[in-house]
């Protein structure tokens, strides 16, 4: 137990250096005076239909995951919407990615399906996103001249992506022969350490199941599009917001662009909330249309908050409705990462 806490306590550590150096980066060479400039004469009107726009594609990720869920058993939209949220309030404190743990948790509770299976259909989710991801990278090189390490970076999750995609194909076409393996690994590990974990993959490739049929393939296709351009119309609600349109000559494609770049700290994983990661990229990425990095900064900052504040206090909302709390939250997550 002692082991597991320094553990979880080194990643913590980790990602809180993380965040300070690219905190760091972020404000290096920025006038303070032109971030707060740029904040005061923004227009936060637009933030109303910035959070509209936001709970509508958590709204789409809810019937996309219905769908992906349809196999194992039908579930309401609703407790997959609040699974959703609360999962991503977690990731907001917890680092890595783990908040994923915590929506399989949660989604696992509100229906009796094992977590494990739930967990599968996730992993599935965050390659179909990744997918879109590459897609919209490969529609922005085409309008944009991308600096080297963008291009690097999407050939890199490129490959996670045909890498993460064959071995789950691979697993659930083999499925005894994987066991098989599992059940020779369990000779290194406690008794009940060894039967745990062949559960858990037992349970994990039940989750990875095909769709009832072709129409939910277009759906599922359909619903990840409506969820990106989302994203896209957030982006460019803001330069609306900042006045940058007018100001810089934006075009549509640099709301692609943006999206594009700062999705890049949302789907490494690093510090809790992609604090300093999400600024510096998101600056990074204006700095492409010549947009000064104090103003860029300012717009980092509240593109940031409208990432994570609705669903952190979506989350939050959830949590109270069902009363658990947050320390109980992160000892589920805990247990179910193994940390």
């Amino acid at each position: 137990m002692e082991a597991k806490s320094i553990a979880c306590s080194w990643k913590t550590l980790g990602g809180a250096a993380l965040s300070l150096v690219f905190i760091f980066l972020a404000f290096r060479r920025v006038s303070l005076g032109q971030v707060l400039l740029a904040l005061g004469r923004a227009r936060y009107g637009y933030l109303l239909p910035v959070l509209a726009v936001i709970v509508l594609s958590l709204l789409l990720r809810s019937l996309r995951w219905q769908i992906l869920l349809a196999p194992q058993q039908k579930v309401k939209a609703g407790i997959l919407f609040a699974s959703l949220s609360v999962g991503y309030m977690a990731n907001t404190f917890l680092p890595a990615h783990l908040g994923e743990f915590v929506r399989a948790w949660h989604a696992s509770k509100q229906t009796g399906l094992a977590t494990s299976s739930i967990f599968a259909t996730i992993v599935v989710e965050r390659l179909i996103d990744v997918f879109f991801l590459l897609l919209f990278l490969a529609l922005a090189l085409a309008v944009f001249p991308f600096p080297g390490w963008v291009r690097h970076s999407g050939m890199a999750m490129l490959a996670l992506v045909v890498l993460l995609g064959a071995l789950l194909l691979l697993l659930k076409r083999h499925k005894q022969r994987s066991l098989a393996v599992c059940n020779r690994l369990e000779r290194f590990l406690p008794g009940k350490a060894a039967v745990r974990i062949r559960e858990m993959l037992d349970q994990f490739l039940c989750g990875i199941e095909p769709l009832r049929n072709h129409g939910h393939y277009f759906l599922v296709g359909a619903l990840s599009l409506l969820i990106w351009l989302c994203y896209a119309l957030c982006i460019q609600l803001l330069f609306h917001a900042f006045a940058f349109v007018g100001r810089f000559h934006l075009s549509w494609s640099a709301a692609l662009v943006v999206m594009v770049v700062t999705t890049i700290s949302v789907v490494v994983p690093s510090s809790p909330g992609y604090v300093g990661s999400f600024h510096f990229l998101c600056q990074l990425a204006l700095g492409l249309f010549a947009i000064p990095r104090g103003p860029a900064l300012s717009y980092a900052l509240v593109l940031h908050a409208v990432s994570v504040f609705p669903y952190f206090f979506l989350g939050l909302f959830f949590l109270a409705r069902e009363k658990i709390s947050l320390r109980s939250l992160k000892e589920e997550n805990a247990h179910a990462s193994g940390h």
